[in-house]
């Protein structure tokens, strides 16, 4: 007899966002700006996982939710991902909260707010499934000071 999932804790939730940010330092090692996702099961397993590639891809879609959406609805051989749940290390745009809306997925964990560009910015309805929960600010200063240096470092550049 199997036992029924537990819901994560707070440390689960810092130990997955950790694996966010790892996919996050891979798209800054590529020059891409950093942001990554990982999608996790109820049941602890990683189905996808993904970081931002816009630029390898020349596809301004091509950002880290969409890439671990693509790769957990493979993994589960479905489009919905209920009893999921989303680490991501910036808060979404909107075009990526109405795709976490679509795939239904039933949390989503954030780490760093997005004051640009961010789905909060451009709309006061929460863009995500009714029954979905958010939880914000997992590591959000490690979040946030990855994508500062990258911006930085960009700046200097110039």
């Amino acid at each position: 007899m199997t036992s029924a999932p537990t819901k994560p804790s707070a440390d689960d939730d810092k130990r997955y966002m950790q694996l966010a940010l790892t996919e996050a330092r891979q798209a800054y090692q590529s020059g891409e700006i950093p942001v990554g996702a990982i999608i996790v099961s109820s049941s602890g397993r990683i189905i996808g996982r993904g970081h931002n590639l816009t630029e390898l891809l020349s596809d301004v879609t091509a950002h880290a939710e969409m890439q671990a959406i693509t790769a957990a609805a493979q993994t589960l051989g479905g489009k919905y991902l209920s009893d999921c749940t989303l680490y991501v290390t910036l808060e979404p745009c909107l075009m990526c909260a109405g795709a976490i809306g679509w795939s239904q997925l039933s949390r989503i964990v954030i780490g760093a707010d997005d004051p640009r560009r961010g789905y909060s910015t451009m709309t006061t309805k929460l863009p995500f499934h009714p029954r979905a929960t958010v939880v914000r600010g997992v590591c959000a200063d490690e979040c946030r000071e990855l994508m500062q240096n990258f911006f930085k470092e960009r700046r200097i550049e110039k």
